[in-house]
């Protein structure tokens, strides 16, 4: 626990500093923030059983989001940057017992120490209704010099030109279905950026994970250029005894966007022979996953986008999808879908200034299976946007082998045929 204790110093820190500077009428601080709450419905599908059909009634969640942010610039080369989310949330006791959604990602990696997620109920007690949350999200400095920009601390690292899935991006990514995908999870990280021209940087860090572990942490180096007329990043990194090859490619073509995202991973290429090995072998295969797309402007009202995804690390049958959860793709490359090939298809249209509507389909193409995402935005007022929409598959139903299984024992008869359908209505204001 001590380890972390220079973020809560940090912050609170920053915290006296804002009051003191605020109460002095000093512009260097800034505060800000905002708040957020989702209205969830969920519903599990339907499973069979032999000749019997399951299903278990739809549950519900209300979820709040308080985020407080601080920044400072007390000189030019020298800033602050902090961010706690406080959470409260109401909800069906199943779903604090994990995530229900077989597109699920570890939320909690790369972080050398934190503090207990949940406030309430404490550690060890069964929550049932009601649980309070915490994150610390972002405390990092930020060191500006002639020749670099350095960042020190729990920060958000991403990057990938894909619109729905970035091959690249292993250290903090979304799922497909996240509901607040506004801001990345804050990761532990020691960052240096190096310009090298007006369109080139050299981007390397190193991100520890718990207990300064090799296993558990990730270093990269990153250069990033622009040549004939394209945008190109290449990605050399190791993530928890993992080796990532990476590329980005992107640039227009007659007047709409393409990119291609690739990483080839080979799972324990950092491996120490003196460590035992635990696992299968052929959990340990190389894969390969890319995402090629193009999106267009057709106007100002009318926007799309496609994009194909491969990934290697699935698989072609779905009578297999159960095995896919054991391998390093999944436990530890951020990889959650189970096909191989999938087509992604987006819109949105401008109804009125004010309201955007969305539509997005998830087509796995090996089994036919399919998840709809369409969503509805209203700007109600000044920083105040009122949304809905839904996340639900269509496919064959997954069959269980016994009653009371788990995920290895659930028999799939397609991906987005086994996702639960999720309704889902949201208020955000900030400040």
């Amino acid at each position: 626990m001590k380890k972390v204790l220079i973020y809560p110093v940090l912050f609170i820190t920053l915290l006296f500093w804002a009051t003191k500077a605020i109460s002095a009428g000093s512009d260097f601080i800034d505060i800000s923030g905002y708040y957020k709450i989702f209205l969830t419905a969920v519903k599990t599908p339907v499973y069979r059983l032999g000749l019997e059909e399951i299903g278990e009634p739809a549950v519900g969640a209300v979820n709040n989001r308080l985020r407080l942010k601080l920044s400072s610039q007390p000189c030019r080369w020298l800033s602050f940057e902090a961010a706690y989310d406080f959470s409260p949330r109401i909800q069906d006791p199943l779903l604090f017992q994990g995530d229900i959604f077989f597109a699920a990602l570890d939320p909690g990696t790369y972080r050398v120490g934190d503090f207990p997620g949940r406030l309430y109920p404490g550690q060890g007690k069964t929550a049932g209704s009601f649980g309070i949350f915490q994150n610390l999200d972002r405390c990092f400095v930020t060191i500006k010099t002639a020749r670099a920009d350095i960042f020190i601390g729990r920060q958000a690292i991403a990057w990938g030109s894909g619109r729905f899935i970035n091959p690249t991006d292993v250290i903090a990514p979304f799922a497909f279905n996240e509901l607040d995908s506004e801001e990345r999870r804050g990761v532990d990280a020691l960052r240096v950026r190096i310009p090298l021209g007006m369109m080139d940087e050299l981007d390397l860090g190193y991100i520890p994970g718990n207990d300064f572990e090799f296993k558990n942490s990730a270093f990269y180096l990153r250069g990033k250029t622009y040549l004939w007329k394209t945008d190109i990043a290449l990605l050399l990194m190791g993530f928890r005894e993992n080796l990532l090859i990476g590329l980005d490619f992107s640039r227009a073509v007659g007047g709409a966007g393409v990119w291609l995202e690739a990483a080839l991973v080979d799972p324990d290429y950092f491996y120490s022979n003196n460590e035992p090995f635990i696992g299968n072998e052929n959990d340990s295969q190389t894969y390969l996953r890319a995402s090629l797309g193009m999106d267009y402007n057709f106007g100002g009202k009318f926007y799309g986008f496609c994009e194909y995804h491969f990934n290697s690390a699935g698989k072609k049958n779905p009578e297999d999808y159960s095995r896919v959860f054991s391998s390093k793709a999944f436990t530890e490359g951020a990889t959650y879908l189970m096909g191989q090939h999938y087509l992604n298809l987006g819109m949105t249209c401008q109804i009125s200034p004010l309201i955007p509507f969305t539509g997005v389909v998830f087509v796995n193409l090996g089994d036919g299976s399919l998840t709809l995402a369409p969503a509805l935005e209203y700007n109600i007022a000044e920083n105040i946007y009122l949304g809905g929409g839904a996340y639900f598959g269509l496919g064959k139903k997954p069959e269980k082998i016994a009653p009371g299984a788990a995920k290895g024992t659930t028999l799939f008869h397609s991906e987005f045929g086994a996702y639960p359908a999720m309704f889902y209505t949201s208020l955000r204001i900030y400040f």
